[in-house]
């Protein structure tokens, strides 16, 4: 059986285009991210990026590691291949 409480926390945090597109920026890049990379490389701010970063972490759709003062994201590519095949790839602009 499918946890539908998850599908439905992953599908929220998809709908909102700055997640979007800091998921197509981890996938495109292929490696851990800080998070001041991610939030220059979109023009938002840190409290900003923060929020989007917390509701991905908590949809189980990134993972961040803390090193003293500093968080690095990886995205959670199993959580997106078991409940979103193919969705990662949708992301790459042509």
């Amino acid at each position: 059986m499918f946890d539908n409480e998850l599908r439905v926390k992953i599908l929220k945090a998809l709908a909102d285009q700055a997640r979007l597109e800091i998921v197509r920026t981890l996938y495109v890049e292929d490696k851990e991210m800080g998070c001041g990379q991610i939030s220059e490389g979109m023009g938002i701010g840190n409290s900003t990026i923060s929020y989007h970063l917390k509701t991905l972490r908590e949809a189980g759709l990134t993972y961040t590691r803390r090193e003293g003062q500093n968080r690095y994201i990886t995205l959670r590519k199993e959580t997106f291949e078991k409940y979103l095949p193919g969705f990662l790839e949708t992301l790459v602009k042509e």
